[in-house]
Order: C-alpha cells, then structure tokens, then sequence
C-alpha cells in the first residue's frame, strides 16, 4: 500500500502545471511577518485547488541557477537578496524566461536605511519604481481601479474594488512615463482622504499612485498588497486586525497573475 501510495503521489507531482519557490525573511515588522505566514498558509491551498507546487524558504543562498532550474516562477512575499551572487543569479534568470511575482516590502529601497536602493538594475529597470517615497498610516483599505482590464492578470475583475486593508507605498519614479511599465491597478480617487495618521503627511488626499503593475519586458507582476493591520498599540503581542487574503476579489488577482506567470 505504501509503494502504491508513494508512485501515485508521485505521478501527481508530475502533472502539475507549473513550480513556484517563495522566497522570504519574516523577521522586521509584524505586519511583514504575519503576511509571510498568511502567504505560506493559502498558497499552499491554492496549489492543490489549482494544481500546481508552491514551495517556500528563507534561505537566500538557494538564490542560485542549480536551485531555481526546478521553478517556473519565484516569489518575493516580503524582502530582497543582499548578496551579489543571489542579485545575479536572479537578474540572470529573469533575462532568460523565468517568472516573478513580489508584494509590498519586496520592492522598498530607502537609502539610508537597513534596506537601502543598492541594486540599481532591480529598482530602476526590472521594478521602475525607484526607491520609496512615502506611505499611508495606518493600514486601511483602498478601492483599486482596474486600469488594463484587457491583462490575463485582470480577467474578470471589477471596474472598481475594495482592497484588503494595507499600507500603500508611493515611488520616487513616475510609471507613468516609463514606457516598458503596464500598470494594472491604481488607487481610485474615491479612496481620498486615505490613512488615518496621526501624522498629516501619512493621509493622502490626492494624487496618482499605481499599486499593481509588470514589466514588458519580463514576465514578472507587483503588487504593493502584503502589509496586514496589526494592533501595536493595545496588546503585548501584536494582535492581527486584518488579513491579506480575506478579500476575494483581491485574490482573484494574485491567482490570475499567477496562473499567468506559470503559463508557458
């Protein structure tokens, strides 16, 4: 029974559509960190409603060609790789037909800081975006308009949603003038005033700012969701107020962009 057991698990393996590897670091920020476990929860679900291999780790080092040759598409759920080997490695699997998905934290770049805009090819040319500008305080939904409703990553999506609740960052790069940039969701003008602060500065109350986007030039999609509200203020261990994937509209979109990603 065992034997039998074994080969058919197996042979399942082999039928499924497409490998995904999510890399992450889970350890600045609560809010980052809650994500990281939420991700490694539902996307597993996900793979064995949608019959692909998600696998995950927080070893950077595996950032290499041997291990990546096994994936069709990489996840960043929350950092970036430090190392120049692991830059490389990835830079040259993106420029020969590999897939890449990233959310919220994966895209910051703040100089100085402990994760300053150091990979000028990541931040400039793969992403667009540059380094990080400001953001929204505290974490609260947005209504997200759908701007390519023609993209795969967008099949059947609303003109207009409800996002979960987030932390939305703004860019030193415009987008909007790159031409190898396609965004696909923004921040629709209904939102305003958006944030709650205290600050005045983290309230925004008008403006254009992209919130989901790709590259022409690989196959790889963004998406600044993946910062869950969290209570700092009231309990000793920083109670979860909110939850990424409790929006289905929203998770429309990431299984869509990646059923994209993993596509041949």
């Amino acid at each position: 029974m065992f034997c039998f057991l074994f080969l058919a698990a197996n042979a399942q393996n082999k039928h499924r559509k497409f490998k995904v590897i999510a890399f992450y670091t889970g350890k600045n920020d609560q809010a980052h960190i809650s994500f990281v476990h939420e991700a490694n929860k539902w996307f597993p679900r996900m793979a064995e409603e949608r019959n692909f291999t998600y696998d995950s780790t927080n070893n950077w080092d595996n950032l290499n060609a041997s291990f990546l040759s096994k994936y069709q598409v990489v996840i960043f759920l929350d950092t970036r790789p430090d190392k120049p080997a692991e830059r490389q490695a990835f830079e040259n699997y993106m420029k020969h037909g590999g897939a890449w998905m990233g959310f919220h934290f994966s895209a910051f770049a703040l100089t100085p800081s402990d994760f300053p805009q150091n990979w000028d090819w990541y931040h400039n040319e793969f992403l667009g975006s540059g380094s990080y500008g400001s953001n929204t305080w505290r974490p609260t939904s947005a209504v997200l308009r759908v701007e390519d409703k023609k993209h795969p990553t967008t099949k059947n999506l609303p003109d207009t949603f409800n996002s979960a609740p987030n932390e939305w960052y703004k860019w030193t790069n415009d987008l909007t003038k790159n031409p190898n940039i396609k965004i696909l969701l923004s921040i629709d003008s209904s939102s305003f005033p958006l944030g709650t602060g205290p600050k005045p500065y983290e309230i925004w109350h008008s403006g254009y700012y992209p919130v989901a986007w790709t590259n022409k030039n690989y196959k790889m999609v963004y998406m600044n969701m993946g910062h869950n509200d969290i209570d700092y203020e009231h309990t000793p261990h920083n109670k979860d107020l909110s939850f990424t994937f409790d929006n289905e509209v929203q998770n429309k979109l990431v299984l869509n962009s990646l059923i994209w990603l993993g596509s041949k």
